[in-house]
């Protein structure tokens, strides 16, 4: 019986061998596939670092509208919240009482020179008379006094016309700048005085806007004194970007036209001012704003996905590079910053390195691994 069993077990073993053929054996002696992992491939250049900082947005150009004369106020010429342009007029305060005080400065005018020209007259009858030994030299003098005299009171006269003139025309309240009309503080048949305190109406400029945002007189010290190959803020043109209070970043980039150099001893802060466009009214003064300030230039670093560095126990970054032969390495980095959704990486990989993005927990050091570029998908295989 025992050797019938072993017969019919050889034979069983033969014909499953007959069946499955040798391929089984040949992957049983090849082993898994290497693993598929997604790499991105690293480029070196040159990095501009910024920091975001907190600021205001204020008119380039503000004017408080205010009246240089007296009176009440008769009719209000423009719509509020609408643009104004330089000369515009506002408001017009009732002029009646000028226009009898220019007429009375007239009048006066007139009457000094009927003087002036009888006092000329006067003068010249006496010279006349004086070259002939007619009349005594103190005569003459007199004369002479007179005329100067009216000549003095003629120019005073027309000094209180040009006073009543000017008086006269800033009845009519004009807009000393170009810009957007805000609420007017006062209304039909209100009783305004020269250069009240409270303003009557404020014109903002609004195209271009400024700006103020306050940077830590410590960091700039520290990145004045950087090393490792920075370029200062100072040498990069100073051209911004905005971010608006639901995080979207503004249109138009903006650049550095002032900084304050002063340092504030409560807060030991810089105000630095940035002039951004504002052709559409979008940003309006008073919004909080963040600006991603340019704080230096970092020469040939990397920026690596922050996805693909993981931190050994010492806390270390580490990140795992797949080689020409598609051998998986591991690198320590030295990482300054984050840079968005990178970080900036100055040692430990270079220019053209393929770093594993996904598939870490699948890649040990000296594995084979199948590498895909991120974002590139893989060719349809071909049919038979």
């Amino acid at each position: 019986m025992s050797r019938s069993l072993s017969a019919r077990l050889n034979l069983f073993s033969t014909i499953f061998a007959l069946v499955a053929g040798l391929p089984l054996v040949a992957i049983a002696q090849q082993g898994p596939p290497p693993a598929a992992v997604t790499v991105v491939t690293l480029t070196a250049g040159d990095v501009t670092l910024t920091a975001p900082l907190p600021g205001r947005v204020a008119a380039s150009s503000e004017a408080e509208v205010r009246p240089q004369v007296n009176g009440l106020i008769r009719e209000r010429l423009f719509v509020e919240g609408r643009p104004v342009a330089k000369g515009d007029p506002l408001y017009q305060i009732d002029a009646a009482s000028y226009e009898a005080q220019k007429t009375l400065a007239e009048a006066q005018l007139a009457q000094a020179k009927a003087l002036l020209d009888s006092a000329q007259r006067d003068y010249d009858r006496q010279q006349e008379l004086k070259s002939r030994n007619v009349v005594s030299q103190q005569n003459l003098d007199s004369a002479i006094s007179a005329r100067d005299a009216a000549q003095a009171a003629t120019k005073v006269a027309e000094a209180q016309v040009l006073s009543t003139e000017i008086d006269l025309e800033r009845t009519t309240i004009l807009a000393p700048i170009a810009g957007v009309a805000g609420l007017s503080e006062v209304s039909q048949g209100a009783l305004v005085t020269s250069g009240q305190a409270t303003p009557l109406t404020t014109i903002r400029a609004l195209d271009p806007v400024h700006v103020d945002v306050t940077q830590a007189a410590a960091d700039m010290l520290r990145w004045r004194r950087a090393g490792q190959g920075t370029d200062f803020a100072d040498q990069l043109g100073q051209i911004v970007e905005l971010k608006l209070a639901d995080d979207t970043i503004y249109e138009y980039q903006g650049e550095l036209s002032a900084a304050e150099p002063h340092v504030k001893e409560d807060t030991g802060t810089i105000v630095l001012r940035l002039s951004f466009p504002n052709p559409d009214g979008f940003l309006l003064p008073g919004m909080y704003v963040q600006v991603e300030m340019p704080q230096g230039v970092v020469k040939n670093a990397v920026l690596v996905p922050q996805q693909a560095v993981t931190r050994n126990r010492r806390g270390e970054p580490m990140a795992l590079i797949v080689n020409a032969e598609n051998v998986v390495e591991q690198r320590a980095l030295t990482v300054l910053r984050d840079h968005g959704t990178d970080w900036v990486v100055t040692a430990g990989v270079a220019d053209g390195d393929r770093v594993i993005v996904v598939g870490l927990q699948k890649a040990t050091p000296g594995a084979t691994v199948t590498p895909q570029e991120q974002g590139v998908a893989e060719a349809p295989a071909e049919n038979n």
